[in-house]
């Protein structure tokens, strides 16, 4: 299948970045506002930055000469011919486009299957594709995505660990390639010596953003003992001020009714054993959508599900640890492996305790910053997914096969030749 024109992806992110009917169906599918701009904004800015770094990175290679006398090495980058994405509710657009961008640049077809959670986005989406794009976005349920699996080249999920490994079964049957981004549970680690200001306002952000609700929030909290109550008050001043969105505020409702569900049971858990709640704590009704505010925790430890199981809400249990090595023992206690936050005194001494972490990216004296910065190559660890990068330049390899030329340049036999 011949490649996807630049021209007609570079006129998609242009139609992506000014459109408003895009806008408002995504507000009216998740029910924030601050997110989804930020969310069209990326979208638009990543397809322009792939727009340009295509063409050189899926350059054919300069032929070079193979260790035996006479053999030059050459190639080319195989585009797979039809590549499928099933992509989940907490950001429609981003992660519906974010793996779909670079294979189309790569020069295949795609299509994408995003939740039946958030579906009004779809038809707006649809109307800025241009013809020459082989692009299209199919609505349906779980059965839909099923059948996606049978009639693609390679398939991109994202999504929980447990539908993953349906996932990569039935992947494994149909002999595709499978890029799993899967569920997280990432940690925070706060060091004696941070600055305890600075990392209360990133760790609240990290874990808070769009309601909680995104595979790379901060869900569990370690602090260094003698900066644990400092760090706790502070973070506790700074949640109490942070209201809900339809109070003006910042933190947006639930999306997902099930998942609301999810975040009262993980709550209901950690009061039964012994956690107490400092703000929020509970799921609330606002004008019909269910809403949780800013929750800090403390008294926690893993005997919980808060602290074990993904949350995917604006929780921030936090556990105080004698040192680094408890911070880390603790922190890698975990089936997950996505990413991860580590806040010292200094960068170096940060560093040393990133390099420890069981987790495909480390933000450094600050949080989440996966959710905004794609350049960064990454691999997700454990069970939070499988196969290559999904963000940096390495991400577009995914959709091509290497197709390799061994070229004789040499006049005389082959010294194995039979004849």
């Amino acid at each position: 299948m011949p490649r996807a024109p630049l021209a007609a992806l570079s006129r998609f992110g242009a139609a992506v970045a000014s459109s408003e009917d895009l806008l408002e169906a995504l507000v009216a599918d998740t029910g924030r506002v601050g997110e989804s701009v930020l969310e069209r904004q990326i979208v638009a800015a990543m397809i322009d930055r792939w727009v340009r770094q295509a063409p050189a990175l899926l350059a054919p290679p300069p032929d070079e000469p193979a260790s035996m006398p006479g053999i030059v090495i050459g190639g080319e980058a195989v585009p797979y011919g039809l590549v499928g994405v099933i992509s989940p509710w907490n950001f429609p657009l981003l992660l519906g486009l974010i793996d779909a961008v670079p294979a189309l640049a790569a020069g295949c077809a795609v299509i994408v299957k995003p939740s039946e959670v958030t579906p009004r986005f779809i038809e707006p989406l649809m109307r800025l594709i241009p013809d020459d794009l082989p692009l299209r976005v199919v609505e349906g349920d779980g059965r839909t995505g099923a059948d996606l699996v049978g009639l693609v080249d390679a398939l991109v999920f994202t999504g929980s660990v447990p539908t993953g490994r349906k996932v990569a079964e039935a992947a494994a049957r149909a002999f595709i390639p499978a890029f799993l981004e899967l569920g997280g549970k990432d940690p925070a680690i706060v060091l004696d010596g941070s600055d305890l200001a600075r990392a209360a306002s990133a760790i609240l952000w990290g874990g808070t953003a769009n309601a909680g609700q995104s595979c790379q929030s901060i869900e569990r909290v370690y602090v260094e003992q003698d900066a644990y109550q400092d760090f706790l008050g502070i973070l506790v001043d700074k949640a109490a001020g942070v209201g809900l969105t339809c109070e003006g505020g910042p933190i947006g409702p639930i999306i997902d009714a099930a998942q609301a569900d999810v975040i009262a049971r993980h709550l209901a858990d950690a009061v039964a054993r012994g956690a107490v709640v400092h703000t929020g704590g509970k799921i609330e009704e606002h004008g019909g959508g269910l809403w949780c505010r800013p929750t800090v925790l403390s008294g926690v430890d893993h005997s919980m599900l808060v602290m074990t199981e993904e949350t995917f809400g604006p929780i921030l249990p936090v556990m105080a640890v004698s040192g680094a090595d408890e911070a880390v023992t603790l922190a890698n206690d975990s089936p997950y492996g996505l990413s991860a936050a580590v806040f010292a005194a200094s960068e170096q001494d940060a560093r040393a305790v990133a390099v420890r972490l069981e987790a495909g990216a480390v933000s450094v004296n600050d949080a989440s910053l996966t959710a905004l910065v794609h350049e960064g190559e990454k691999n997700s660890f454990k069970q939070s997914g499988l196969g290559g990068s999904r963000m940096g330049k390495a991400s577009i390899a995914r959709f091509v096969r290497r197709r390799t030329h061994l070229i004789s340049r040499s006049t005389a036999a082959d010294p194995w030749w039979t004849a």
